[in-house]
């Protein structure tokens, strides 16, 4: 079973424990709309981590089975250690190459795109990088690192940069200077002159230090979150797509096959472009002014998409290829129904109608047919 499964819960409860001590500190942590968009950006990543892990894992299997040198003994603890170590050291790069390369950065900034930064940033994660990024780990497979310690090692690293998007834990002295931490983190995610790519490390910052990426925060300049340019939307779909659109304009004005496919290599910001400075105080959070009433029933609506979501990892297994697919689809309409609310849409109410009937269809159905 997905391990993601058991972790759901956690979230959930940690969340609305972090959000509840920033409330008793008067500390402004959490906007819903935005959390909420975050939690559907990590809702849309499980369900298409369903039909991409199958090709991603597939292939480290593949290569592991029969391009391998050797076999590392998987019942080893140093071999656990090193496989850790080799895989975090492998995710600074391609982290690294997530903000400077547009191919990856398009799928990346997905992560990067919300004002805020708590844990239900942890969670807005991408659903289109894996493919550009699983091929940087294939030497762990030629080099005999089993599946079963590969799967695992990713769970870890990616398990422990949770804990390190929140604002209510400040610096941690010795821990500061050895491994990525909440204070190392708020750097990464911030949009000051100061913080762009910065702190790339998973576990360790110790990356950030030996190849020059690495810089403190500054307790005279607040970490400013989010991007330079805004997404300025609650709907997760256009905010897996809207960067893949601007890349493609710009390579299909760019007056050549070859200046396009670059156009794709090219840093975010273009080449040989400097970066313009960021005066902190003249960003301006979005925010559609969303009713009260509206955001609480995103809430309450987004519990119930959870519970389902979480139900649907569990069984996606077993399911027919067609049956899961029904499911995704209907997943992925609630998350950009949700989105469409709390944007104020005009259409948004008769389309959240219309979800909440195929929605209730959908589950009568299955629930006849499986008991």
């Amino acid at each position: 079973m997905n391990p993601i499964v058991y972790a759901i819960p956690v979230f959930m409860v940690s969340i609305l424990l972090e959000a509840w001590i920033a409330h008793r500190r008067g500390v402004n942590t959490y906007d819903i709309p935005d959390a909420i968009t975050s939690l559907n950006f990590g809702i849309l990543s499980q369900v298409s981590g369903v039909f991409v892990r199958v090709f991603t894992f597939g292939i480290y299997v593949w290569t592991f089975d029969t391009l391998r040198v050797g076999t590392l003994p998987a019942d080893a603890i140093w071999v656990w250690v090193v496989a850790l170590i080799a895989y975090d050291f492998i995710y600074y790069w391609v982290h690294r190459f997530g903000h400077e390369i547009n191919l990856m950065w398009s799928a990346h900034q997905v992560h990067h795109s919300s004002e805020y930064f708590n844990l239900s940033t942890a969670l807005r994660q991408t659903s289109t990088g894996a493919f550009a990024s699983f091929p940087f780990y294939l030497p762990m497979a030629l080099l005999g690192v089993p599946p079963i310690v590969f799967g695992t090692v990713a769970l870890i690293d990616l398990l422990y940069q949770y804990w390190v998007h929140t604002e209510l834990v400040r610096k941690l002295g010795w821990a500061d200077r050895v491994f990525v931490t909440p204070s190392n983190h708020r750097v990464h995610h911030g949009q000051n002159d100061y913080c762009i790519d910065k702190n790339y490390g998973g576990i360790f910052i110790l990356w950030d230090r030996l190849f020059g990426t690495f810089t403190e925060e500054r307790d005279e300049e607040p970490v400013v979150y989010g991007i330079r340019k805004p997404l300025a939307s609650y709907n997760p779909v256009w905010g897996n797509l809207n960067v893949y659109a601007d890349v493609i304009r710009k390579s299909l004005n760019a007056g050549s096959i070859l200046a396009a496919a670059r156009t794709w290599f090219d840093p975010p910001g273009g080449r040989g472009v400097a970066l313009a400075h960021l005066d902190p105080q003249s960003v301006k959070k979005f925010s559609t002014g969303t009713s009260r009433g509206m955001q609480h029933y995103a809430v309450a609506q987004y519990g119930l998409l959870a519970v389902i979501v979480t139900y649907f990892l569990a069984i996606a297994p077993a399911l027919a290829s067609a049956d899961r697919m029904l499911w995704a689809l209907v997943i992925v309409l609630s998350a950009m129904s949700l989105g469409w609310l709390l944007e104020g849409r005009r259409f948004a109410r008769l389309f959240e109608l219309a979800r909440l009937v195929t929605l209730g269809l959908m589950l009568a159905f299955f629930a006849q047919t499986s008991f």
